[in-house]
């Protein structure tokens, strides 16, 4: 009789198995609601969600949204004529029908739409009487060829050359600024949220489909945050491909390590229902997927099957002594539920540490893993063992877990020495040297993005191919840094004012990697200029104060309304990580040398300095959240098994992955962001499930008195090799991610890939090594 026959049932397991139809009922009702509610998830996401909220150019943003038109959420729209140039009468008629089409779009704020066909767009020139100026498009505009001639005058008179209208003249842009919220045309009292997937639909079928299929001589390029979003959110419908190919492989691998057609379904089947009870636990708590937290089901998934398998395992292996199959469930579920618990509680306290990152794609992405390792829980540690004291494991599988716990295994004996008295020392070696290795490559590691463009899609997706287009055809490019002048109320127009943005603004210029930047000094200096017969010598600021007020009076949008707030746009190449934090630590060196009580310089707004807040909110939090999902899983360790020798055994392996996974991020060219951060995490709460089961089973041999050698081996032959097959199994399943539309959902593929394959490896190879070390076996056989 085995020791786990002789121990006595715990209340749990009484309570569990004397009480099975209920135990079936329960769980039927639940899933009966929550599969209604997880019907009803869809994918959603925000602008405010995607940022650090509690950053303090954030928050600097937020409390000057309403002085800073235009600079917030926004989409470009690029309308080129393939053939010729913007100036004909087809061109121009098909940019005035895409403007008044966005017009009605929902969710664009129509007070800020901007094109060559808006009237806020004007010309200024200087004549021998004076001033002069209009629309860039007059209402005596008709098409004709005079007409399209004034049109080019005025543009080149306009100072929208490189801005709304490239440098080559063969496109123009409109600038599209959302609103987060809208009111319901339907009920103006009610306000509807953005839908960034409708939006973006919106915008290929009313703007891109319609007018390049209208007129054969015109292409649209659209680029901005909500298009980038609704192309990831499209990305979606291939990630549930991938998700049906994963568990079509994981049934197929499962069925043959088992050798039971109706175990292998069992596993799958609860498996699922904890993917959807987690789905439906979201859309009633009010979220919803995100592409973000598409991660989240795959995860669920990949831990269910993880635990079912050492479930079956332990229920086929228990089948050989049971007399039937409510005695083996009971056996395995004695044997197997504590190990299984504490591993699920550490993944969940290792999720639960990402709620340190003050993003809401990041904090829901935790909060949405932490339910489904709950539900695991309920499923797989209780719900499965007792579907299988009912349906039973197959005689051919019982029949192969007697041949296999009878014979000798060659693999697991050579395998077993690892644990060997002289092969353990180098096994530690190389393990240190590893780190090493990893640990000074690491530093290559960056933080922020490392692509142009959007890095969350391939560099030929079609967004990132209209983002070139704008980048190579446009002097301003779609990465903005804005730093805001605070003054008291109309003193933004003060010499003192206009002379420190003007300072800041050839600072800015002249730091690498910035394009130019625009302030109302560059109005005022324009018209200060033309009020002097153009003469070059007077492009410069005055010290008389009516001049300065003359001069600023056409730099709309360049200044709010009590004129207290002045934006500097700041038009960097690009927002790799490296631009960002020169231009920043430049405005930031600026601020200090500045600031009184009369002038402050505010950082920052823009999508520049969202991104910059971001990396700064991912570079404090990076270090903090390692330290505390590797104390939280530490903890859970010590409690569980009372021994800190058992906790580094199980730890260091993580440690040497999390590391070994740095170097090979910084080697791929991946920088640690909002899509990356997570997986760092979550590699390592899924990674330790491993260390615990190998190491209860191990710790249960040693205590019977083996050597740590024979134990190790018979731990192969039981837990091992569940191990070994989750480890390839799930890695598998992931490594189809690897062949995602979407970038950063490959580059996550291939982390959890490696992050599954080297917890493993760790598990299996430093595991026994580092117990031969840390372990005393003698005392442990004393102990028991």
């Amino acid at each position: 009789m085995s020791k786990h026959q002789q121990q006595p049932a715990s209340f749990l397991e009484r309570l569990i198995f004397n009480n099975r139809p209920a135990v079936i009922l329960i769980c039927l009702l639940i899933s009966i609601f929550l599969f209604y509610q997880a019907a009803q998830v869809r994918p959603q996401t925000s602008f405010e969600k995607m940022i650090p909220l509690g950053h303090p150019y954030i928050q600097k943003m937020l409390e000057h949204r309403n002085d800073l038109a235009n600079l917030g959420n926004t989409v470009r729209i690029a309308v080129e004529a393939t053939d010729g140039d913007i100036f004909s009468k087809e061109y121009m008629e098909t940019l005035r029908q895409i403007h008044d089409e966005v017009f009605y779009i929902p969710g664009v704020d129509r007070s800020g739409l901007k094109s060559l066909w808006s009237p806020s767009v004007r010309w200024t020139e200087v004549t021998e009487e004076g001033f002069a100026g209009g629309e860039v498009i007059p209402q005596t505009y008709d098409g004709s060829a005079d007409s399209l001639e004034d049109l080019r005058s005025n543009i080149l008179k306009s100072g929208q050359i490189g801005r709304l209208v490239a440098n080559n003249f063969k496109s123009s842009i409109v600038d599209v600024p959302l609103l987060e919220s809208y009111p319901d045309p339907n009920d103006q009292s009610k306000l509807i949220k953005l839908d960034y997937q409708s939006f973006s639909h919106e915008l290929e079928e009313k703007i891109r489909e319609k007018y390049e299929a209208q007129n054969p001589n015109v292409k649209v390029h659209i680029i901005g945050f909500a298009k980038k979003v609704g192309d990831l959110i499209d990305g979606l419908v291939g990630v549930a491909l991938f998700f049906a190919v994963a568990i079509g492989i994981t049934f197929v691998l499962l069925l043959w390590f088992t050798h039971c057609f109706k175990s292998t379904l069992a596993v799958v089947i609860t498996t699922l229902i904890a993917v959807i009870w987690q789905l439906g636990l979201l859309h009633t708590l009010g979220f919803g997927l995100d592409p973000y937290s598409m991660l989240v089901p795959f995860l669920v998934f990949a831990i269910g099957i993880s635990h079912g398998v050492q479930k079956i395992n332990g229920i086929a292996m228990a089948s050989g002594e049971a007399t039937d199959a409510l005695s083996a469930a009971r056996m395995a579920f004695r044997q197997l539920f504590i190990p299984g618990l504490v591993a699920l509680l550490s993944d969940a306290v290792g999720f639960v540490t990402l709620l340190l990152i003050d993003i809401g794609v990041i904090r829901e992405l935790a909060i949405g893993a932490s339910m489904g390792v709950a539900v695991i829980i309920l499923t797989n540690l209780i719900l499965l063992p007792v579907v299988i004291s009912y349906i039973g494991i197959g005689n051919r599988a019982v029949k192969k877990s007697r041949e296999e716990a009878a014979k000798d295994h060659p693999v697991w004996r050579t395998i077993s020495n690892f644990a060997h008295p002289m092969v353990a020392p180098i096994s530690v070696v190389v393990a240190v040297v590893a780190l090493a290795g990893g640990v000074w490559y690491g530093q290559n590691l960056k933080i922020g993005d490392l692509d142009q463009g959007a890095p969350e899609l391939h560099p030929d997706s079609r967004y990132n191919l209209d983002n070139d287009f704008v980048i190579r055809n446009y002097s301003t490019s779609s990465d903005v840094l804005v730093v805001m002048i605070k003054t008291p109320s109309e003193g933004c127009s003060t010499y003192e004012a206009l002379s420190a943005m003007d300072e800041l603004m050839w600072k800015m210029e002249n730091t690498k990697g910035v394009q130019s930047a625009i302030s109302m000094v560059t109005v005022s200096k324009q018209m200060i200029k033309g009020m002097n017969e153009g003469n070059l010598k007077w492009e410069t600021l005055s010290r008389n104060q009516d001049v300065l007020n003359n001069s600023i009076a056409r730099a709309e949008g360049l200044y709010n309304a009590d004129c207290s707030v002045a934006p500097v746009l700041i038009f960097l190449e690009d927002h790799k990580a490296e631009i960002l934090s020169r231009a920043v630590a430049a405005a930031e060196e600026f601020a200090a040398q500045h600031n009184t009580d009369e002038l402050q310089v505010v950082l920052a707004a823009g999508n520049a300095g969202i991104e910059a807040a971001t990396n700064e909110v991912i570079a404090a939090s990076e270090t903090t959240m390692l330290i505390a999902v590797y104390a939280a899983v530490s903890i859970m360790c010590l409690l569980t098994f009372r021994s800190l020798a058992a906790t580094l055994c199980v730890i260091l392996p993580l440690v040497l992955t999390s590391v070994l996974g740095n170097a090979l991020m910084a080697f791929m060219g991946i920088g640690v962001k909002v899509a990356t951060l997570p997986v760092i995490a979550l590699g390592v709460g899924i990674g330790v499930d491993y260390g615990i089961y190998i190491y209860s089973r191990l710790e249960t041999y040693l205590r019977q008195g083996m050597p740590l050698q024979e134990a190790y081996y018979e731990t192969l032959k039981s837990t091992g090799k569940a191990v070994l097959f989750t480890g390839v199994c799930l890695a598998i399943g992931v490594a189809t991610w690897i062949f995602s539309a979407i970038k950063f959902q490959a580059d996550m593929g291939l982390m959890l890939t490696f992050m599954f394959l080297w917890n493993m490896i760790g598990a299996i190879w430093l595991l026994p090594a580092l117990a031969r070390f840390l372990i005393n076996t003698e005392k442990m056989r004393a102990k028991a």
